[in-house]
């Protein structure tokens, strides 16, 4: 049942829409004043509150104003007996959802009250979908890296300033990228990523910039691109570094105009985008080797940020577990879990070459595999978790070349291994080997086929 409330200084009129309200199915209060009407909301939830212009005390329009700050406010309709234009323009100004004038006319007043009420749900539901995003942009680690990484990133998010992230793959760069938009002032506009890695070089420029129908075979119908599409919000650049040089050549022309010409077209197009852009490699070196554009580095690099790898802040491993655990059970319907110390401590052991992404899939893994299991133990983990936390744990060292690069093959026959869950041929063929010669060189590293 809807609760509306109605605030006017006549109890005759009070009366006459409770009643009216009520025979239509709704909970109706009454407030005689702009005081009394916020000492109820300030008890009760409402979602329609039909109030007065003309009150004793603080008037209809000051009240409004009140009831606008509050939390979840429910919708405001204003009621007048001598409304004029100027007042109905500075209610909804205030926020008010409509106006109504006296006489009400009945059908007209039921009509608003429920369009008023469709509108607080679809602002409730819209609420709740953008806390659904938020997971996005949480940052998990209580680690001096990951809290000056914190810091940081609220200093330097309410600025235009174009942004270069650094990190190896799998440590969280595009989370970075997330927060940093989430507390910009473009937080409700579009936040949109490219990952110049994984599109082709000669689609890239259409995905930018946007193609217009016939400017090359396939190229059927007009494409906005993703500058566009960023426009008055955020693109995110991910793995920049792969960019050709090509590409790089038009994405500085864009930072350097704010305007670009899209693939086929020769109108050009105005755009006002923060950029935000990653990278797991060495852009200094790469500009060195001639990969990458020194201009299009330091127009990208005006606030740098470095996003550490997992093995530098184990401390935070416990806290991501459980973390992770929390977002699977509840993705794949599952209870309550935890983790055992045990379990945490082989956790902790393990060197995580594939970071945070790594120990998430490690984490879903388990979740999926062990759908009864309410309380997870060392036993749950995938092997090569516990081989690499075993040979950590000893301290081995190598006294020779040879034997670290042993060491290596080993740990990366291992984990492709387990990736394939143990088949040979999988694994053979992944790697690029015979399976005669990775049978070979698993006897070799001393790996037995079981493992």
């Amino acid at each position: 049942m809807h609760n509306i409330l109605i605030v006017d200084d006549e109890a005759s009129i009070r009366r006459s829409l409770k009643g009216v309200l009520e025979d239509e199915g709704y909970a109706a209060l009454q407030a005689e004043s702009g005081e009394s009407c916020m000492e109820v909301l300030r008890k009760q939830a409402f979602d329609v509150v039909l109030l007065d212009v003309w009150l004793p005390g603080i008037d209809g329009l000051e009240t409004l104003g009140k009831i606008r700050e509050l939390d979840n406010a429910p919708e405001v309709i204003m009621i007048s007996g001598h409304g004029t234009i100027e007042t109905a323009v500075r209610a909804t100004k205030l926020g008010a959802y409509d106006f109504l004038e006296k006489p009400l006319s009945i059908d007209k007043t039921l009509i608003l009250i429920k369009h008023a009420i469709d509108a607080k749900r679809l602002r409730a539901e819209n609420r709740d979908l953008k806390k659904q995003l938020v997971p996005k942009s949480v940052i998990v680690g209580e680690s001096v890296p990951m809290k000056a990484l914190r810091q940081q990133i609220q200093l330097m998010a309410p600025t235009n300033g174009r942004v270069l992230i650094y990190g190896e793959s799998g440590t969280g760069k595009e989370l970075v990228a997330h927060a940093i938009h989430g507390q910009s002032l473009r937080k409700d506009e579009m936040f949109v990523e490219v990952n110049c890695a994984a599109i082709p070089e000669d689609l890239i420029e259409s995905e930018l910039f946007g193609h217009r129908k016939g400017s090359f075979p396939g190229a059927t119908v007009d494409k906005e691109g993703t500058f566009q599409k960023a426009h008055g919000g955020t693109l995110f650049l991910d793995e920049i570094g792969d960019m050709s040089l090509k590409t790089q050549s038009k994405v500085l022309r864009t930072l350097e105009e704010q305007r670009f010409v899209p693939v086929g077209s020769d109108e050009a197009i105005t755009v006002d985008a923060r950029v935000i852009a990653s990278t797991n490699k060495d852009l200094e070196e790469e500009i060195s080797k001639g990969n990458f554009r020194e201009d299009l580095f330091y127009r990208l690099n005006v606030i740098p940020f470095s996003v550490p790898p997992l093995r530098e802040r184990k401390e935070d491993v416990p806290l991501l577990a459980r973390h992770f655990l929390k977002e699977f059970s509840a993705t794949y319907g599952r209870r309550s879990r935890e983790i055992t110390e045990d379990c945490i401590e082989i956790l902790m052991r393990y060197s995580w070459p594939g970071n945070v992404r790594e120990l998430r899939n490690v984490i879903e893994r388990i979740v999926i595999m062990n759908p009864t299991t309410t309380r997870f133990e060392r036993k749950h983990l995938p092997p090569l978790v516990h081989r690499d936390g075993s040979r950590r744990a000893a301290g081995t060292e190598f006294s020779t070349l040879h034997q670290a690069r042993a060491a290596y093959e080993r740990d990366y026959i291992l984990k492709k291994l387990d990736e394939n869950h143990g088949n040979v041929s999988r694994t053979a063929e992944v790697l690029g080997l015979e399976r005669s010669h990775l049978y070979r060189k698993m006897k070799t590293l001393g790996i037995a086929a079981k493992e």
